[in-house]
């Protein structure tokens, strides 16, 4: 029996085998978890599907979080198969690949701050107001953030005040949903997943941190999945409102 036995979490942001979301419900299901999964677009169901049965799950629900009534619509679907829950892993974020190069002021638009924040950020508050109702005692809630929130990285532009957004969002939320709810966020280094192909320089990004971590090397989906883990279990019962680094030591790093 793994840690998590008994232990029902939701899923956001599965996409592909390369998904961070991936990496987590992999160690999650590893650990015993019962796992349910979102799909935002009917022409990913199947897919999504597909990945849900390697979990041994077939709780694939419809949501797109851009609006309301589509989380809502989420939580009296999910309440007809659980009734109550332990858990929601939160790895979204949105930023058009255009706005992911170039300038920072240059490739600034009202709109774009929006909707990085709207999916990144205000999102992750919507779901937790949102399941409040039904999440057992001693749940915990995990987003996934980015060391662009606390320092300048080449072309992460809005995304960084976006992730910086949600890790305030963090904080706040620890402290207005303890002792019942736990709330952290995952920091990892950079992975290859649908979402950091569109970073104009990723290569150069894994390159740096290769070469200048701590552990000379890149992480995987795998490793953040076990944090994820971890931070979803009573291992970490004490644990609340922080921001995990599973970067192989970079963000401690200056000059070499």
């Amino acid at each position: 029996m793994g840690f998590l036995s008994g232990k029902k979490i939701l899923i956001f942001g599965l996409h592909n085998k390369y998904s961070i979301a991936y990496g987590i419900a992999k160690s999650m299901y590893y650990q015993g978890a019962d796992l349910a999964f979102i799909y935002k677009k009917k022409k990913y169901k199947k897919r999504i599907k597909m990945i849900a049965k390697e979990f041994n799950s077939n709780i694939v629900l419809y949501c797109n979080i851009k609006y309301t009534i589509d989380i809502k619509n989420l939580f009296l679907n999910l309440k007809k198969i659980w009734s109550n829950f332990d858990g929601i892993v939160h790895s979204l974020a949105f930023l058009k690949k255009k706005f992911l190069k170039n300038n920072y002021i240059n490739s600034f638009t009202k709109k774009s701050f929006i909707s990085s924040h709207l999916i990144s950020s205000y999102s992750f508050v919507k779901l937790a107001k949102q399941f409040k109702s039904i999440l057992n005692k001693n749940s915990s809630l995990i987003t996934v953030s980015f060391l662009g929130s606390q320092k300048f990285i080449p072309n992460y532009n809005l995304m960084g005040l976006a992730k910086a957004s949600l890790e305030s969002n963090v904080r706040y939320m620890a402290a207005s949903l303890g002792p019942k709810i736990r709330i952290n966020a995952i920091s990892p280094g950079p992975v290859k997943t649908v979402s950091s192909y569109n970073i104009k320089g990723l290569e150069k990004i894994l390159y740096i941190y290769k070469k200048f971590s701590p552990m000379k090397r890149n992480i995987s989906i795998i490793e953040i999945g076990n944090v994820a883990s971890f931070l979803s279990s009573n291992l970490s019962s004490g644990i609340t409102g922080q921001i995990i680094y599973v970067d192989g030591g970079f963000n401690i790093v200056g000059l070499y």
